[in-house]
């Protein structure tokens, strides 16, 4: 993939993020508090926790941490796979994002 592409795939992907987060809280009262900067997001959650996502351009993955751990995304197939066979970018966010806002969230892939 080249860099390009690259950053077309992981900007469609911080751009759904932060659809998602304004979505989640016109439907829920789950209150995140989701901050850009560059390329970086930070999801505030009601109890204080944060899941930070960003982009690692040089090794073209998104790195997300979150209470459960630290974990890497590299695009397969139009899909942010984890680099550990851990699953899939925005399945995990929406575990992750739901364990620590005590309530069920959903992330989804861009269409």
């Amino acid at each position: 993939m080249t860099d390009l592409q690259y950053q077309d795939l992981a900007e469609t992907a911080l751009k759904a993020v932060e659809l998602a987060c304004d979505r989640i809280n016109e439907e829920t009262d789950a209150d995140i508090d989701n901050q850009r900067t560059g390329g970086m997001i930070t999801l505030t959650f009601r109890n204080r926790s944060q899941i930070v996502i960003n982009l690692q351009k040089p090794l073209q993955e998104i790195w997300m941490a979150a209470r459960a751990g630290g974990f890497h995304y590299k695009c397969n197939s139009n899909q942010w796979m984890d680099t550990k066979g851990g699953g899939e970018f925005f399945a995990n966010l929406s575990r992750y994002a739901s364990e620590q806002a005590g309530q069920v969230l959903v992330f989804r892939a861009p269409a």
